[in-house]
């Protein structure tokens, strides 16, 4: 549940963010009791569901490890990548290949602050303050342009954002103008709610829309179609559980398979490159 849609110039701890929200339900303090009264609603009514954050982050830093360690790029950009957690894209992907950069791009205005202290000190890595919803002005940015070079394979990671873009905003657009102003080799890393065609589903994106005016979830085919003129990679587009997992968390570890939660379910991810 990155951030994306928080219009202000100031942070409001009246106002819910859905940064602050994935930060609370990831265990984190960034965030205030108008965000803890939302993460409190999946807490309380949704058992189970604070699997999704979990789910997806864990994906998250196994596809930047899959990426660092396995392919020769070193630059990644990370939309919408809400508050600084354990293990950030740049922490990962430096830890296995230490000359990587990273531009990390998000507006909600707490993430701003605390992802610049951070980063502080790392001059690999740059934090832009534009809409994912506006690719050319990310792509221009003089920031981004300090430290990404276009003319060699990008990592664009799509981690839990897509479905806070409504379909009338052309989530689809926004790969597109990616996977065209990036060169072969580019990977793309996505992760997106799944419809899971269920009470769990309907309640939580009742949830999101009735608080933020958006969250979308996309069946496994809406979502592969995020990703037209790009090879997906095996395994596809899974559950982010499933999506290659470690040996310690694998649910087919040992021979033994472990059945899926219900909230396992709808959260899925993927990982495509541009030929």
């Amino acid at each position: 549940m990155a951030a994306m849609t928080y219009e202000g110039s100031s942070i409001d701890p009246a106002r819910p963010s859905i940064a602050r929200v994935y930060d609370y339900l990831l265990g984190g303090k960034d965030n205030y009791a108008v965000d803890r009264e939302i993460g409190d609603v999946f807490k309380r009514d949704l058992p189970g569901s604070v699997a999704i954050a979990f789910a997806n982050r864990a994906a998250l830093t196994r596809a930047v490890r899959e990426i660092a360690k396995t392919t020769d790029i070193r630059q990644f950009i990370d939309l919408g990548s809400g508050l600084p957690t354990a293990d950030n894209v740049h922490q990962v992907a430096q830890r296995h290949a230490p000359e990587s950069r990273v531009v990390y791009v998000d507006i909600d205005p707490q993430v701003l602050v605390h992802g610049r202290a951070l980063l502080e000190n790392n001059d690999r890595t740059r934090v832009v303050a534009v809409d994912v919803r506006n690719p050319e002005g990310i792509h221009t940015h003089p920031d981004t342009l300090e430290i990404i070079d276009f003319t060699r394979p990008v990592a664009v990671i799509l981690s839990a954002i897509l479905h806070h873009v409504n379909d009338d905003e052309d989530p689809a657009g926004i790969v597109r103008y990616w996977r065209d102003h990036v060169p072969s080799g580019s990977y793309f890393f996505i992760s997106h709610f799944r419809s899971g065609n269920n009470p769990e589903t309907a309640e939580a994106e009742k949830v999101l829309q009735q608080t933020f005016g958006r969250g979308r979830w996309r069946t496994d085919a809406e979502i592969a179609s995020l990703l037209d003129g790009l090879e997906i990679l095996a395994p596809g587009i899974v559950p982010a559980s499933l999506w290659r997992p470690d040996e310690s968390d694998n649910p087919w570890n040992s021979g033994e398979r472990r059945e899926l939660t219900v909230w396992e379910h709808l959260i899925a991810a993927g990982l495509a490159r541009k030929a």
